[in-house]
């Protein structure tokens, strides 16, 4: 699949932004012809880093501009490089890009590292599905106000293998029920691994019916309060886990693994096509199905944004552009790609592009989606994971 020099100025010429309010369509391309784009992005997944070369090559042959994969491990060394040269006055940064949400989509928004906002510039922004996914508009319940573009969208996702488990646990409640009935099949990441830090936040949202304070940043007295139950139950589940609870994966491929290998019977993934993806490379067996507890699990958007001191910010804005074009949104969806979930409300377009999404179930894919919980504030982020280390971490 690839994007045709007809669709590709098409999308152009719907340009009529803020930003570029000063700037014909022509100047636009004209200035990043050119320019460099260092996107700096997660770079732990094969399929992720070839997905981001396509596009990198559509990019070029398009508009004539490069985009280099920066690739990190952990986005908030990016943040920290990016206030330390703001700091420094350098306006010519070394980021020109990110992919980012969460605690660090706050830190940058509230230290004014952020050039927006930048999605009413956007013209494919506007097939983004802002009502039927709020999270495109909230990120980790802080408003997004344009500052950022969604790219994808994650919910923490289940995986079983159905010879095995063909009844999985389906709350948190009958998760320890399970662990007690199996020792040593379950575990989860070591916080503050992203996946372990969210399993601690499913059990907060699963453990306390009020869920309101999780939105509102959080106070020494809130938090004691709420996680009261939260290390109540790990007290209870850690006995019967991998290794009793003493030691924990570092991350959710090593659980994924270990799912493969017959060592768990449950793992946890956040992208909900993750074990479609690694039945169809012959990493997992087919027998393994993914779920989502039917109550709901955490569920976000992934962004890009532009740091307030880009190089190349004209490149690094048609590049997101062209990531939420249909086509290249379609190809991220695709299983034997990435299966990454679309952020565009599908029924807005036309028939021709709507048929690039239509894909039939693939072995190992979620059936009945559940509903998306919106992630805690930020600010919950920091307090739980120490708190997990001091409890847990030795």
């Amino acid at each position: 699949m690839s994007l045709s020099r007809r669709a590709a100025l098409a999308a152009l010429t719907c340009l009529a932004a803020p930003v570029w309010a000063a700037d014909s369509i022509e100047h636009l391309v004209s200035r990043a012809r050119g320019q460099t784009v260092y996107f700096n992005a997660w770079a732990g997944s094969e399929a992720i880093n070839a997905y981001i070369q396509w596009a990198a090559q559509q990019a070029f042959a398009q508009w004539g501009f490069k985009v280099e994969h920066v690739k990190i491990s952990d986005a908030a060394d990016v943040v920290r490089r990016v206030r330390d040269e703001k700091a420094a006055g350098r306006t010519r940064g070394s980021v020109d890009l990110m992919w980012i949400n969460g605690e660090n989509f706050l830190a940058m928004k509230r230290g004014g590292l952020l050039h927006g906002p930048i999605t009413d510039s956007l013209p494919n922004y506007a097939l983004v599905d802002v009502q039927g996914k709020p999270t495109t508009r909230l990120d980790f319940a802080e408003p997004v106000d344009g500052m950022e573009a969604p790219w994808g969208m994650a919910q923490l996702t289940f995986m079983v293998d159905s010879k095995r488990t063909p009844q999985p646990p389906q709350t948190m409640q009958a998760l320890l029920a399970y662990a007690k009935a199996n020792p040593g099949r379950v575990t989860y990441p070591r916080p503050p691994d992203f996946h372990g830090t969210t399993f601690l936040k499913q059990l907060l949202l699963d453990l306390n019916p009020a869920r309101e304070v999780f939105y509102k940043p959080q106070t020494a007295a809130a938090f004691a309060k709420a996680t009261e139950p939260v290390w109540a139950y790990l007290d209870a589940l850690h006995p019967h886990l991998w290794r009793s609870g003493k030691q924990f994966p570092a991350h959710a491929a090593a659980m994924r693994q270990m799912l493969a290998d017959g060592e768990l019977h449950w793992a946890l993934t956040f992208n909900p096509n993750d074990a479609a993806n690694e039945i169809a490379a012959g990493r997992l067996q087919a027998s393994v199905s993914s779920y989502q507890f039917p109550g709901g699990t955490i569920g976000n958007t992934h962004f890009l944004a532009v740091p307030v001191n880009a190089s190349a910010r004209e490149a690094a804005l048609l590049f997101i552009n062209l990531l939420l074009s249909p086509a290249a949104q379609a190809r991220k969806a695709d299983i034997s790609v990435w299966g990454d979930p679309t952020v565009l409300d599908t029924r807005r377009l036309s028939p021709q592009d709507r048929a690039l999404f239509t894909q039939k179930p693939a072995p190992g894919q979620v059936l009945a989606t559940a509903p998306a919980l919106p992630e805690p504030h930020g600010s919950w982020v920091d307090p739980l994971e120490k708190e997990w280390l001091r409890r847990y971490g030795t």
